[in-house]
C-alpha cells in the first residue's frame, strides 16, 4: 500500500482550512484517512502550520511520501532536515 502524507481540505467556500493527514495513495482527497498530523491555515495573517514532529517523522520513515505542498510546509518547520540527519546517521 503506498501511504502519502498530503492535505485534506476543510472549510467554507473561499476560506479554506487544511488538515494534514496520512492516507492512502488511491483514496480520494477528502476521503478515507489514516491519521491526522496536522494543520494548515493559510487565510490567516501570518500563516498557521501546526504539526505534530513526532507523528510526522514516524510516518516518514514508515515509508510514507509527502506531497509537493507538505514537503514545503515540512522544510519551513525544519521536519525534512530532522528526517535526513536521522536518515545519515
Amino acid at each position: 500500500m503506498a501511504v502519502k502524507i498530503r492535505l485534506k481540505r476543510m472549510g467554507s467556500k473561499r476560506n479554506p482550512f487544511y488538515r494534514i493527514v496520512v492516507a492512502d495513495s488511491r483514496s480520494p482527497r477528502d476521503g478515507r484517512i489514516i491519521e491526522q498530523v496536522g494543520t494548515y491555515n493559510p487565510v490567516a495573517n501570518p500563516v498557521e502550520v501546526k504539526i505534530d514532529t513526532d507523528k510526522a517523522l514516524d510516518w516518514m520513515t514508515k515509508g510514507a511520501k509527502p506531497s509537493d505542498t507538505v514537503r514545503n510546509l515540512f522544510s519551513k518547520e525544519g521536519i525534512m532536515k530532522q528526517f535526513h540527519e536521522s536518515k545519515n546517521q
